[in-house]
């Protein structure tokens, strides 16, 4: 527990360099621009990567939390043949999106982001649009998938994991985001989140 109060502490402390930051020049960024990085979290990875799918998300935000099972149904229908990406996007406007990110990147530096995204997505009415901080709640999350807890604690509040949620937000800002979701298909954004015109986009982007 000493661990985890530690860790509550240096976010407190953290909170104020927690807001998205200019157009930093991104990095290390894959053949199709700033919409994905190599080093971007993957739900799943086509061996072709012939199609990636890319969804710039809060899980603090409500209409990402209806595209969430949109998004699931084309996993299951598409399995391997299309590389699904998360990339964080936090709203300033959201008390905790900024945990949930944190809270599921540090699920993902053991392996569990598929998990914990899972989680956030699932659980969304228990925690978001609430004014107080959710920290015990996520940590819960991450103690019920199993995780080495004190691992846990010290990447939540580890600079180290905002880095690249910090990374995600660039990329989006340097992209024109300034909502969520934001979904692109091999570098071009989508403007539905329909599954009938999602579908449509990916079976065009397999034919080609």
């Amino acid at each position: 527990m000493a661990t985890f109060l530690t860790a509550l502490v240096a976010i407190g402390t953290y909170q104020a360099l927690l807001r998205p930051a200019g157009l930093a020049k991104p990095g290390g960024v894959a053949v199709d621009g700033l919409t994905v990085r190599d080093s971007s979290r993957r739900l799943s990875v086509a061996p072709d990567g012939k199609v990636t799918f890319v969804a710039f998300l809060d899980f603090e935000c409500e209409v990402c939390g209806e595209v969430y099972p949109v998004v699931e149904q084309l996993r299951a229908g598409y399995g391997d043949r299309v590389t699904f990406v998360v990339r964080y996007f936090p709203l300033e406007g959201h008390v905790n999106a900024q945990r949930a990110a944190r809270a599921v990147e540090a699920a993902a530096q053991q392996g569990q982001l598929e998990a914990m995204y899972r989680r956030m997505f699932q659980t969304q009415p228990e925690w978001a649009e609430q004014q107080e901080p959710k920290d015990e709640l996520f940590r819960r999350y991450a103690a019920d998938l199993g995780l080495d807890m004190d691992r846990w604690d010290a990447a939540y509040a580890a600079d180290s994991t905002w880095e690249p949620i910090q990374a995600d937000i660039d990329d989006g800002l340097a992209l024109g985001v300034t909502a969520t979701p934001a979904l692109f298909l091999n570098g071009d954004e989508l403007e539905s989140t329909s599954l009938l015109d999602l579908s449509r986009a990916l079976d065009q982007a397999l034919a080609r």
